[in-house]
């Protein structure tokens, strides 16, 4: 093709005009235009597509393939193309340019081989249909490619791709005509095209902007909600086509970023997502497949079934597992994610959207940091909801209240310790039970509130005792979700100082799952209380994992023992062994030792002569009022002026 073109007649043509062409042909093909397709960089349109195209009909066939072809290599050498792709390159080039002079040939009545000619108003029709042939052809050959490398069928991705493509194409065809109907006046008016097709070029740049916008987050450069379900569209189409079990969805939710954000500030906690966010694309390998979906949750399409989905949430945990530095400040960073998978937990976006929800919070309510959707998760979600609501509601307007259970001296058998207890009498439902509505708080955010509650109640009744004449510790449960609160230091001395307490009559009560959670951040959270005077009890003892390593490093001032193994202490030699083992412990480590779950006479006994000092139960006291606590002390104190009192 090459060598057929009459060289000697390009030589005496225009070749100033054509050299312009030329030029224009190579700076096009290696500045192309962006093509925005679902809001994000998919393709690209040679800008060299109108002066190849004048290429054609001004110089002929053989010199517009010289041209393309040191173009298209110019370009795959700047952007590393392997051989074998660039080979593609020059070749779909080449069969779109035989096809666009050819029909130019054919309706305008020239020779397919010939040299250079002018072209007239008259050519220009012509020149356009070979324009679209070669846009056709260029676009077939591509969309082939596509098909064969993906699972979609041929006729979407040419749909799809003359969807995009069309404007700008239109736009390129015509100033392409216009070129080459204007080279014979020289290069001068040939330059004045330039202009035009660098406002196409800035056009362009600006709708990808500002489709980019719109369908990206703007913190962490993530795709947001918008694209996460288009993408989801897109893959329930595949997976349809090709009868394949898929997509999976993994929703990801950071543990505790609320309280970052609250004691570091919002420039932290953004800092903390935009890292977040590259450890998901690095774990990942493809900055295409992460969305963040608004505040701290996070979301993966995953084109696979359940076993792949669930090693992609592994993953996506693990890449978080390392400490976070942001600024001066080194961050643990953890989470819990939900999966669901089509078509076992839905058949179309909206309900694996709904389902990867509710089994991420299971996740967080489970402590597994993973779960993925199971219908039973599903019952009674929108009665939570309602739950919550109310919750809500019962907080602002007074229907929740605080009960105290005594902590009794197992010597003395007087009271030297309350430990209080939220209580919710619900206008409809009765008498709520606090595992009922507890896990709902910590996971809607609503603990920090329900605890300060608390605690406030707690120690304006303490600061109420003493006023009367009485001394004891109060003690007041903590969640695991606040337990990792930076802030809760701060919250804890402003309500000592409000009601005169001295820190040492308070105890706050951790569990073992709650210092395991996150380790480094309770044990910042645990020394400044301690610094503060406040005392530590590790409560429900015995029940969670790792008890001895904890014990080691971490600094407590008391253990309690869990129910479960005082209630049958007195038949069970295990739980006896255990119960004997874990009063020895602490006694050695200098710690206070309370068991709860007493519910017999038999069993005070028994923990009195174990050397455990102070006893919770049944036996020794039901939760009650702070009315009926303020008469037992009393009488307590009157039965004690009559004789003398025992010590601990």
């Amino acid at each position: 093709m090459v060598a057929q073109t009459p060289w000697s007649a390009v030589a005496q043509g225009a070749w100033w005009p054509i050299g312009f062409l030329a030029v224009a042909t190579v700076v096009g093909e290696t500045k192309p235009l962006l093509i925005s397709r679902s809001g994000r960089s998919s393709g690209t349109v040679s800008t060299s597509g109108p002066f190849v195209l004048a290429l054609v009909a001004v110089a002929g066939v053989g010199v517009a393939v010289l041209a393309q072809a040191v173009a298209s290599l110019a370009d795959d050498l700047i952007n590393r193309r392997t051989p074998k792709k660039s080979a593609f390159n020059s070749a779909q080039y080449v069969l779109s340019l035989v096809a666009a002079r050819a029909v130019y040939s054919g309706l305008a009545h020239r020779p397919f081989f010939g040299g250079p000619s002018t072209v007239e108003a008259r050519d220009v029709g012509p020149l356009l249909a070979g324009g679209l042939a070669m846009v056709v052809v260029n676009l077939f050959l591509v969309a082939i490619v596509v098909a064969i490398a993906t699972p979609q069928p041929l006729l979407t991705v040419v749909r799809e791709d003359a969807r995009f493509h069309a404007a700008t194409q239109v736009v390129l065809l015509c100033i392409g005509a216009v070129a080459a109907t204007v080279a014979k006046d020289g290069v001068a008016v040939l330059a004045l095209l330039c202009a035009p097709v660098v406002v196409v070029h800035w056009t362009t740049a600006a709708a990808i902007r500002h489709g980019h916008e719109a369908s990206h987050d703007s913190l962490t450069g993530l795709s947001n909600r918008d694209r996460l379900y288009t993408q989801l569209e897109h893959t329930f189409a595949a997976a349809h086509r090709t009868a394949s079990s898929g997509p999976g969805l993994v929703l990801l939710d950071l543990d505790h970023f609320k309280d970052i954000n609250d004691t570091l500030g919002h420039p932290v906690g953004d800092r903390l997502l935009q890292q977040v966010a590259e450890r998901l694309v690095l774990a990942l390998g493809d900055d295409d497949l992460a969305s963040r979906l608004g505040g701290d949750e996070f979301a993966v399409v995953v084109d696979g079934d359940l076993a792949a989905t669930q090693t992609v949430a592994q993953a996506l945990l693990a890449s978080l597992e390392a400490p976070m530095r942001v600024g001066e400040v080194e961050l643990l960073v953890r989470a819990s994610a939900g999966v669901a998978v089509a078509p076992e937990h839905g058949d179309d976006a909206e309900a694996l959207m709904k389902n990867a929800d509710i089994a991420l919070y299971q996740a967080k309510l489970d402590r597994d940091r993973i779960s993925t959707y199971s219908p039973e998760y599903d019952v009674n979600t929108l009665e939570r909801l309602q739950l919550l609501a109310d919750l809500r509601t019962a907080l602002d307007t007074g229907q929740l209240d605080v009960a105290y259970q005594p902590q009794v001296s197992l010597i003395s058998r007087r009271m030297v310790g309350l430990e209080a207890l939220i209580r919710w009498q619900h206008p409809t439902r009765g008498a709520v039970p606090p595992e009922s509505f507890i896990p709902l708080a910590e996971n809607s955010g609503m603990i920090a509130e329900l605890t300060a509650f608390v605690l406030d109640a707690a120690l304006g009744q303490l600061a109420a005792l003493r006023t009367a004449g009485h001394e004891l510790r109060m003690a007041v449960n903590l969640s695991a979700r606040h337990l990792s609160d930076l802030a809760l230091p701060r919250q804890v001395a402003e309500a000592l100082t409000r009601h005169g307490i001295p820190p040492a009559m308070l105890v706050l009560e951790v569990t073992e799952t709650g210092i395991l959670a996150d380790p480094a951040r309770v044990d910042a959270v645990i020394g400044t209380l301690r610094e503060l005077g406040v005392a530590i009890a590790v409560d429900d003892y015995g029940t969670g994992h790792a008890s001895l390593s904890y014990l080691k490093t971490l600094e407590v001032d008391e253990l309690k023992i869990d129910k479960s193994f005082v209630v049958d202490m007195g038949r069970d030699t295990h739980d006896f062994i255990i119960v004997r083992s874990t009063i020895a412990l602490a006694l050695d480590l200098g710690l206070r030792v309370i068991a709860e779950g007493i519910e017999d006479e038999e069993t005070a006994v028994a923990l009195r002569a174990l050397g455990c000092g102070v006893g919770q139960g049944y036996h020794l006291g039901r939760p009650t009022t702070p009315d009926q606590i303020l008469l037992r002390l009393d009488d307590e104190r009157s039965l004690a002026a009559s004789r003398p009192a025992a010590t601990l």
